[in-house]
């Protein structure tokens, strides 16, 4: 794929624009060198253009059938920010929507050990509420003696667990030769903490149109976390949804600090969909709960949680995971909350 700067300005087209003027100002823009992005709006579309033609006036494309105005961004990540899309964006994720007035839940162990297992969560899961099941099947270990997942086989198990239930997939993916294999199992790829920077990887799944979920890195700024969000929508896959899942900081009595003051301040900067891990965001299973709760409160869009049947017994993170009953609990505790702020989960 080429090389392009930044986006430089949006073209607004009118509402009455038709197919074919919409078609000439993108022939109009590869003309001069630029890739354009069609993003669509609530009731008139918008042409992202990505290049660096400054010396190209705005006023050059108002002259354009249907274009009713050209509009410079000045912000870094182009294709996130409101200045492109001012309504938020809704996901679709099989039967559902994330990003709508429905708060969505995602909801399973942090590894996939045995069908049994994630067949049993799966169904918990799916009764008190969850619209998709999480599991890991490749894990980004710290140690290389710990458990790695399961692989292909893990991946075998959610497809069974996803036929049985009929909840979506969601499951982390590593490297960029993993994505044809994983996505022809799971519905949605998540992108960890440790590979927010990894840019070839969002490069990749930029070019693959399955839902992504990106997680903000342990040392990332927002700034950073928006910017790698941008790699993905830059390589034209416009499903991204943001996960908050805690920062590193001098804090030791959580595993690490879980920034809930983001989730407004993105909701502010960018349309995209925001989700909360309360499970990584602390490491601990007695602030799942309350975290949960204030995710919820903040504006955020949905909740990533790790939910196994004896966490005692978890090949990974057992002290950050709740029980299915915890699970069932916080699903009307959160609910409430849901209802005060006016959405539902």
């Amino acid at each position: 794929m080429p090389h392009y700067g930044g986006a430089f300005m949006i073209i607004v087209m009118k509402p009455t624009a038709d197919k074919g003027e919409i078609d000439h100002v993108v022939e109009k823009v590869e003309e001069v060198g630029c890739k354009t992005i069609l993003l669509e709006g609530t009731n008139r579309k918008v042409i992202a253009v990505i290049g660096d033609k400054r010396d190209i006036p705005p006023e050059y494309w108002d002259s354009i059938p249907g274009v009713e105005k050209a509009v410079p961004i000045l912000t870094p990540y182009k294709i996130a920010s409101r200045e492109v899309k001012k309504a938020d964006t809704e996901i679709k994720i099989n039967d559902h929507v994330l990003g709508g007035k429905k708060i969505g839940v995602i909801a399973g162990p942090c590894a996939v050990e045995d069908q049994d297992q994630i067949n049993y969560i799966a169904e918990r899961v799916k009764k008190a509420g969850a619209i998709a099941l999480r599991g890991g099947a490749f894990k980004p270990r710290t140690s290389p003696y710990s458990f790695q997942g399961l692989g292909e086989k893990g991946l075998e198990y959610l497809a069974k667990a996803r036929e049985a239930t009929g909840l979506a997939i969601v499951t982390e993916i590593l490297s960029p030769e993993h994505i044809e294999l994983v996505s022809s199992y799971v519905d949605v790829l998540q992108v960890g903490t440790r590979n927010m920077a990894n840019f070839l990887l969002l490069q990749a799944v930029g070019e693959c149109k399955k839902p992504v979920i990106l997680k903000r890195g342990m040392s990332a700024t927002l700034d950073e976390f928006l910017l790698a969000g941008e790699y993905i929508l830059s390589h034209g896959n416009p499903n991204v949804i943001l996960c908050e899942r805690g920062i590193r900081t001098f804090e030791t009595h959580t595993r690490f600090t879980l920034s809930l003051s983001i989730v407004p301040e993105l909701k502010r900067l960018t349309h995209l969909p925001i989700i909360v891990d309360p499970s990584h965001g602390t490491g601990v299973r007695d602030l799942v709960l309350p975290m949960s709760k204030g995710a919820i409160a903040v504006g955020a869009d949905g909740l990533i949680l790790e939910v196994h049947q004896d966490p005692e017994k978890s090949y990974v993170d057992g002290p950050q995971s709740i029980t299915p009953e915890d699970f069932e609990n916080l699903m009307k505790e959160a609910g409430a909350v849901a209802r005060a702020v006016g959405r539902d989960i």
